[in-house]
């Protein structure tokens, strides 16, 4: 076959446009196919027309599951670990609507383990000299950024890992503690002791704080302007941010162990259940009128007593 001949999908007969084609090992695959693979899975170029045709029809069926799913515990922010303590399954999704979104919906006994990746960079900050050129500060001066990951290793047949990140944006940070230089009529008198939480007034010679991409030039700083000093037995631990994730991030890790010795304890999960309470689900998500006590929420199943759910932030139904 030519490079512009037309392709179908094996999978849905439909014709595959120039861009849309996802190779398999044996066939082509369109892209609105494609969309329907777990999330987790990246072995589609290995995959054969047959295997993809299996794991489609697990999704079919994991469908039913997340339609079922009621969420009892939920942790993190964008991407978030949800628990349902009654049918011993958990998942991880940033989706609101579970059943519309289909992340994939695993036992507790799937569980193997848990850890916490924290990668951290750092990025040398430099100075102008009087030539106009690029140099070290002395020492040399760092900007630090981190990430935190949460890396689930599971037992599935489609995927082994789940990752996922904390936070949405790296967590960046200046080791150089700062001091502030005070405005015009803000000057100490010879001899006056500063007011509690006033900064004494920097030495000449002090080095300014450099923008974000902006070398500065040497010299004494500007009245009002901040001020750099070297820092001492830096620790990210420091940073309200940093600190936030990372106990997230345990907090999380804390809780799928706790997962694990559940699982261990109880035993196997049973999906039975599962399917007696099908016929029920009409009644689970069909709008109730506004009255006081407990109701399920129609998006992620968690349940609540308030006016928001407090899990993914679905109104009550009215």
């Amino acid at each position: 076959m030519g490079l512009f001949d037309k392709k179908y999908c094996d999978i849905c007969g439909e014709k595959i446009g120039l861009l849309g084609n996802r190779k398999l090992e044996d066939g082509n695959l369109c892209k609105d196919c494609a969309k329907k693979l777990s999330p987790w899975f990246s072995e589609r170029r290995n995959s054969t027309v047959s295997e993809i045709k299996e794991q489609l029809a697990y999704r079919e069926k994991n469908r039913e599951r997340a339609a079922q799913f009621r969420t009892a515990r939920s942790y993190g922010e964008d991407w978030k670990l949800l628990l349902d303590e009654e049918h011993r399954w958990f998942t991880v999704t940033r989706a609101r609507d579970l059943a519309d979104a289909n992340p994939d919906i695993l036992d507790y006994t799937a569980l193997t383990g848990c850890r916490v990746d924290i990668d951290e960079s750092r990025t040398e900050q430099m100075r102008e000299d009087a030539d106009g050129k690029e140099v070290s500060y002395v020492p040399p001066r760092y900007e630090y950024s981190y990430d935190f990951d949460i890396i689930i290793s599971v037992n599935h047949p489609y995927f082994d890992e789940m990752r996922f990140r904390l936070n949405d944006s790296s967590v960046y940070i200046e080791p150089q503690s700062t001091v502030q230089r005070p405005m015009m009529g803000q000057m100490q008198g010879v001899g006056q002791r500063p007011m509690a939480g006033q900064m004494q007034r920097p030495m000449p010679g002090q080095m300014q704080r450099p923008m974000p991409g902006r070398p500065l030039p040497m010299g004494r700083p500007m009245m009002g302007q901040t001020m750099n000093v070297a820092p001492v037995n830096f620790d990210p631990e420091n940073s309200m941010e940093y600190r936030k994730y990372r106990e997230m991030g345990d907090e999380i890790r804390a809780a799928l162990l706790q997962v694990m010795e559940t699982a261990r304890g109880g035993g196997t999960v049973q999906t039975a259940p599962m399917q007696q309470e099908a016929p029920m689900q009409q009644e689970t998500f069909a709008p109730a009128p506004a009255a006081a006590g407990p109701w399920t929420c129609p998006a992620c199943g968690g349940q609540n007593s308030g006016k928001f759910c407090e899990y993914c932030g679905t109104p009550r139904p009215q």
